[in-house]
This record gives structure tokens, sequence and C-alpha cells, in this order.
């Protein structure tokens, strides 16, 4: 911001333009408080007698520079916040590792003992009744599950891992979908979400995100529900 100074009189060319140039940089309101005190100085010496200097202006121009320092304050406290939110955020990241998010996502994992991860969904409402359809790596239907009617919010689920007729499918990589209506019997917005394992933690640029192995890297935000 710069400030400007009308003076009465001509004064120094010099000295007038070297000042007002350089505040035309990133300076501090320090800075251009000395510089405004060498202008005011000026102007001073230089005002004709019989018009002198308005005290309104002087006070405007006082309260400009004021108003910068108190800006260049309010950024220095909220930088040091931020870096503070910043640490508090890592180490509450730290503390996932190990443990299971469940993010957006529509896979579904199958062991070798039929254990499987687990899968769920977020509605923004309530839902008279949601069906998931479980498909398998070449696209075949293999489970039909009717969740019944469901409120608002992230729910969590188990597959036992077999398919429509009781027999436990095979080990590997299976896909979920959703249909959820409401209670006008309309189709109503369900979010899929799958199961990640926390490896680790990792900051960039004050961000932390999750380190969740084959399934990539997430920011915080991204977290649904931890498990």
């Amino acid at each position: 911001m710069g400030v400007s100074v009308s003076l009465n009189d001509p004064v120094d060319n010099t000295t007038a333009t070297t000042s007002t140039t350089s505040t035309t940089g990133t300076e501090s309101s320090s800075d251009l408080q000395s510089q405004f005190l060498t202008l005011l100085v000026a102007q001073l010496q230089n005002q004709d007698p019989t018009n002198p200097m308005d005290n309104a202006e002087l006070t405007t121009q006082l309260a400009q520079i004021s108003t910068l320092s108190g800006i260049e304050n309010l950024n220095t406290t909220l930088g040091s916040i931020s870096t503070q939110l910043n640490t508090s955020q890592s180490l509450q990241a730290s503390t996932l590792v190990g443990h299971g998010v469940m993010i957006d996502g529509t896979d579904i994992l199958v062991g070798s003992d039929s254990s499987t991860t687990p899968f769920g969904l977020q509605l923004d409402n309530a839902a008279s009744d949601v069906t998931v359809t479980i498909k398998d790596a070449s696209g075949n239907v293999v489970r039909t599950v009717d969740l019944g009617a469901q409120t608002a919010g992230v729910h969590t689920y188990s597959w036992d891992g077999t398919d429509d007729t009781g027999t436990a499918v095979a080990e590997g990589s299976y896909t979920f979908s959703l249909a959820a209506t409401s209670s006008s019997g309309a189709s109503t917005d369900a979010t899929a979400l799958k199961y990640a394992l926390v490896y680790g933690v990792s900051t960039t640029d004050g961000v932390s995100s999750l380190n969740l192995g084959l399934a990539g890297n997430v920011t915080l935000d991204k977290v649904q529900q931890i498990i």
C-alpha cells in the first residue's frame, strides 16, 4: 500500500522521487512509517504558511500506516497458528498408522479363508431401502444384499464371502455397487466406501497424507471413518 503526501510547494525532487519509488516494493510497515516521516518533515519544512497542511489528511495517512502494521502483525500471528495446526494434524495422522480407514471406493478383497475386507456407504439423506450388488473380476453378480432402510451418515458392513447360494467365493478382488431409494420411491445418492490400511504418513507443503499401500495416498479429509 503506498502512502501519498501532497506538498503545497515543491521540495527537493531527488529526495521525494527516491522515497516514493522505494515504497512500491514489498516493504514492511516500519519501512513505510520511516519514509512517511521523512516526507512529512519535508512537507512541514516547505509548506506554505498561509495554507498549512490539513490535519485530517495527516490523520488519515497515519491511520493507513497503523492499519498496515496491524495487518502485518495479524499475518504473523495467523502464520504461527497455521504452523501449529499443521504440526497437530501430522501428529493426529501418525496415530492412524496400523489402523483401517474407510475411503471412497468400490473394492472388496476376499482371502483364502473367505475373510473379506469391510465395505461401506455414505448417505447424505435417509434411504428407505439400500441394495448392495457384489460382482467378481469378470463382472458377474455373485451376491445381492438388501440392507433395508438406512439413516443418513456413514455405515460399514462385512460380507461373509459367500454367493447367493451360500457357497464360498474364490479368493480375489471383487467390486460392489449401491442402489438407494428414498421414502418417496425415488433414487437417492449413496457413496460407496472401501477399506484401506494405513501404512504411514507423509507431509508435503504442510499437508499430511496417509500412505494406504496399493490404495495410494489420501489426505485426512478423504477419510470417512476410522476402524
